[in-house]
């Protein structure tokens, strides 16, 4: 497993990083299961969030109660993790949203939610889920202060902000944010399509989103980087995707590997800090998807899966 840097953080940091969202409803067992998998693959960063999974019995986060379960099963030092949260988001008993929020109260709620949780003393990583059309920069500030000085969070993000939003709050906190979580892969490519149809009819309007990234500094987390649209389904194996999945099995068989695992390597040859969150809970699946991290895509290959993907080039 290859590992990246990050400023004011440190490095080996896992390019692969396993979310939790899934282990909501799963059985104990099996979560600690996925665990020990994915650190047998070389992960040790982990995504979460407080309005992963809603149990019966244990409620809304239930997917951080079997994570932190699991630490405590498996018997992994924290110190030997990378722990990441977000919040901001709220739902109904029926999993509608209902509203996005980010006042200083709700956010200290929110962690502090989750490391009760988890079953932890502090986040590596909180991120702003999604960014509220009414948030007051001021209030963000306040809470990451707070949050920052009593030592439960030790470095800050967002989660689906464009770079105007990123702007809005950098301007008014005082750390700095290190990571934008975005959904983003060969089904959904459009910061890459963004780049190359500049001064054409098909520009896309990510306002320049992944060459900000880069300049900025920040860390890419990417999400569901097997699907398509953006709850649609995974590409891999599906006929409608022939094409990408002919390349897919090609350059699999190439690198020996599966098609997944080429799937993510094309997310990890971006030459930026780039970080691939995978959803499974299969421990096959963990093991396949995470040895793309060791698949260096040659640059035609890399065009190759664009255009199989369906696209094409100005």
């Amino acid at each position: 497993m290859k590992t990246i840097t990050m400023p004011g953080v440190g490095g080996g940091i896992s390019q692969v990083a396993l979310g939790i969202m899934r282990m909501g409803n799963l059985a104990q067992p099996k979560c600690d299961q996925a665990l020990q998998t994915a650190l047998a693959s070389g992960i040790n960063f982990f995504d979460a969030a407080d309005i992963y999974g809603r149990d019966p019995e244990l409620g809304r986060g239930s997917s951080e109660v079997h994570f932190g379960q699991a630490l405590r099963h498996v018997g992994v030092e924290r110190e030997q993790i990378w722990l990441q949260s977000k919040g901001g988001i709220f739902a109904d008993e029926f999993d509608h949203l209902t509203r996005y929020e980010a006042s200083q109260q709700h956010l200290i709620a929110a962690v502090e939610g989750s490391l009760r949780r988890l079953h932890v003393d502090y986040l590596d990583f909180f991120l702003i889920h999604r960014l509220d059309p009414l948030v007051e920069p001021t209030q963000v500030a306040a809470a990451f202060d707070v949050l920052q000085t009593s030592g439960k969070v030790r470095h800050f993000g967002v989660s689906n902000c464009n770079p105007r939003q990123i702007e809005l709050l950098q301007a008014a906190v005082d750390q700095p944010l290190l990571v934008d979580q975005l959904q983003f892969g060969l089904g959904h490519t459009q910061m890459i399509d963004d780049g190359l149809n500049v001064n054409t009819e098909l520009a896309a309007t990510t306002d320049g989103l992944l060459e900000y990234l880069r300049t900025k500094r920040l860390t890419l987390q990417t999400w569901s980087p097997f699907q398509y649209g953006t709850f649609a389904g995974t590409f891999i194996d599906t006929p409608a995707f022939g094409p990408l999945n002919e390349v897919l099995a090609r350059l699999a068989a190439k690198y020996q590997v599966t098609k997944n695992a080429i799937a993510l390597a094309w997310i990890l040859r971006l030459p930026m800090k780039v970080q691939v969150l995978i959803g499974t809970m299969t421990p096959a699946h963990i093991t396949a998807s995470a040895a793309g991290s060791e698949v260096t895509l040659t640059r035609q290959e890399w065009y190759d899966l664009y255009l199989a993907a369906g696209h094409r080039l100005p």
